[in-house]
């Protein structure tokens, strides 16, 4: 049987008849190939929050056809897989905690970091090295840690257990340091170990588009982290006769994971412009603004406006988004609208009211039906 490329380039050919030569199918088979690697690139670790393996005895030790199969991992994040396949799963709820809280911090955006199918997320508009790229990464960064320094903390993986930080010197010597706290020097290594190792595998030209947006990428993933390890402070609890509080037993916790997405936000909205300079690294493209530091995040590329849908860059554009008519916010219906007008209709909603505290201990609601005045964007 005759396997070779002649076969393979006849159904390529065949609608063009002789105008496609031999040649002609080799460069067609090698675009081919181009673009499916394209395609293969645009698929994300991201995609474990969308698809996520929550059957723990799915994670068997040296089960590698699982993170084989597992779409959007790199292959050195597979190895890490083969490696950590307790891990996977937090691995995931820490890509869902960051999509979620993206999600919540640019509700009120024309980009409101919607996703868009199971493999890629986020879409097209993560192949743009914009701000909003940015913040995505730091985000997604930092809810990995989250998630894996809480999962030690609860003993929920195999290769790592309580907090190990050392004892705060501004700690009361009578104060006891122990407990067990969120493991956030093993989060923020697997984190680093596991998030990064896409970047960390790959090569590119020096000066390239490709290395500048590979050092943005790891430089913000990098950013997500300190801001979890920034955050992070000291929990303690009383002990005593009666609720004296004669002695304390304090430990390392987190912070809540919305004060993450709170400063990172805030990093957002400074975000530094960056560009390459004649050496191939990336510097600040405006020098009369502070310089950015490894807390600070970093992008390449100005954002689209968002306003209409748009395939190219993966904008889904606010045609039907609903819109705050009388705020001159970035909710506000004429900037949310980009300046197209609105629509409005009656909507009818349903909350709890006339609550009240039954001794005890709980608060019993009824359920209410209004009818509010909406907006949205044509």
């Amino acid at each position: 049987m005759n396997l070779g490329l002649g076969c393979l380039c006849r159904p390529l050919c065949w609608p063009f008849g002789s105008l496609l030569d031999s040649r002609h199918c080799v460069f067609a088979l090698t675009l081919l190939t181009l673009l499916m690697q394209v395609v293969v690139e645009a698929n994300s670790w991201w995609s474990l929050a969308m698809n996520p393996l929550l059957i723990p005895e799915a994670y068997i030790i040296g089960a590698q056809p699982l993170c084989s199969q597992l779409v959007g991992l790199s292959q050195g994040q597979k190895k890490l897989c083969q490696l950590y396949q307790d891990h996977m799963q937090y691995i995931g709820e820490g890509a869902k905690t960051g999509i979620r809280e993206c999600q919540y911090q640019f509700r009120h955006r024309r980009w409101n970091c919607s996703t868009v199918d199971n493999s890629s997320v986020f879409g097209r508009v993560m192949q743009i090295g914009s701000r909003e790229t940015a913040f995505t990464y730091a985000i997604s960064a930092a809810g990995v840690v989250n998630a894996v320094s809480r999962a030690c903390r609860e003993g929920e993986l195999s290769s790592c257990g309580c907090s190990r930080a050392a004892r705060p010197k501004d700690l009361p010597r009578d104060w006891l340091w122990g407990g067990c706290g969120d493991n956030l020097n093993y989060g923020y290594r697997f984190s680093k170990e596991f998030v990064d190792a896409r970047e960390r595998e790959k090569s590119y030209p020096k000066g390239s588009y490709e290395s500048a947006r590979l050092m943005m990428n790891i430089h913000n993933n990098e950013a997500g982290r300190r801001t979890v390890s920034d955050l992070a402070n000291v929990s303690c609890k009383c002990h005593g006769v009666s609720g004296s509080c004669s002695l304390k037993t304090c430990w390392l916790q987190l912070a809540d994971f919305r004060k993450v997405g709170d400063a990172l936000k805030e990093k957002y909205d400074s975000s530094a412009s960056m560009k390459l300079n004649s050496r191939g690294k990336l510097v600040q493209k405006y020098t009369n603004f502070n310089a950015p530091t490894s807390h600070d995040l970093v992008y390449i590329e100005s954002s689209p406006d968002y306003c209409l849908k748009n395939q190219s860059t993966g904008s889904l554009g606010t045609v039907g988004r609903l819109c705050n008519k009388t705020s001159e916010g970035m909710d506000g219906c004429e900037l949310m609208c980009c300046g197209r007008g609105y629509d409005q209709y009656k909507a009818q909603i349903v909350e709890r009211c006339h609550c009240k505290f039954h001794w005890c201990c709980y608060v019993k609601c009824k359920r209410c039906t209004k009818i509010v005045d909406q907006f949205v964007c044509k």
